[in-house]
């Protein structure tokens, strides 16, 4: 996409979830390689909002624009299949196999001939492998015995494997240990800008969000705007430096 073009707009979305409160979002948008986190939404926000954009499920009201296309006239699961394919999620919630091995997971973005993978397939695996910051020492250890930060680095490998134009992250360092968070904030940030991908990061940790996006925002519940996150100097602020 052109550097600039919006990717995804939100404008008056309200969700119910049957938690407290609705789901709230004002105003919201997100060009082409900018990267923005969002504070204020706990896990199961976080997971309806991702469903909201990726036309999972339709807002009870306000509209939802993602490559320029309106959520709602999605009327076929071809018509959203093609959506997912431009999406990667970077979710807990994406099934990893502890039988097979990290390579043999990693490569389930790409075939599902795990046993004995293709050596095309085998090839974009080290590559995606490489960006994400896992060892080739790693690639054939069973996937039981891998820690949470491989676990976490395999999903993102699997969100960017198709090339997404969105990524969409659920709270990533949820289940990180604390002494892996900057490194992994570091190859995150990295392969969003190599890949100049607009990025939408969930999180409820302030330092990570900081480190990783461009811009932080944070949610006023009831009325669902987004504000600048208290002591966040601004997008523009910082490249004017």
């Amino acid at each position: 996409m052109p550097a600039g073009e919006t990717v995804l707009t939100l404008q008056g979305v309200r969700k119910d979830y049957h938690a407290l409160r609705p789901l709230r979002v004002e105003r919201f948008a997100l060009s082409h390689g900018e990267t923005v986190a969002l504070l204020g939404f706990d896990r199961a926000a976080a997971e309806i909002l991702v469903h909201v954009i990726t036309g999972a499920t339709l807002p009870d009201a306000g509209d939802v624009h993602v490559f320029g296309s309106p959520t709602r006239d999605i009327t076929n699961p071809d018509a959203w299949f093609a959506l997912l394919d431009r999406c990667g999620i970077l979710s807990e919630r994406v099934a990893l196999v502890d039988e097979l091995t990290v390579e043999q997971n990693l490569a389930l973005a790409l075939s599902f001939e795990v046993d004995d993978l293709p050596p095309d397939v085998r090839r974009r695996v080290g590559e995606l492998a490489a960006e994400i910051g896992i060892a080739p020492g790693e690639m054939r250890e069973p996937m039981a015995k891998a820690g949470p930060a491989t676990r976490l680095r395999i999903r993102l490998g699997r969100a960017l494997a198709f090339n997404p134009g969105l990524l969409l992250a659920e709270h990533p360092t949820a289940t990180l240990p604390p002494e892996e968070v900057d490194r992994f904030a570091t190859d995150l940030s990295a392969a969003a800008r190599r890949r100049s991908l607009a990025m939408l990061v969930l999180t409820a940790d302030a330092a990570f969000a900081r480190a990783v996006c461009d811009q932080v925002l944070s949610l006023r519940p009831a009325t669902g705007e987004l504000a600048a996150a208290s002591g966040w100097r601004s997008w523009l602020t910082r490249r004017g430096r």
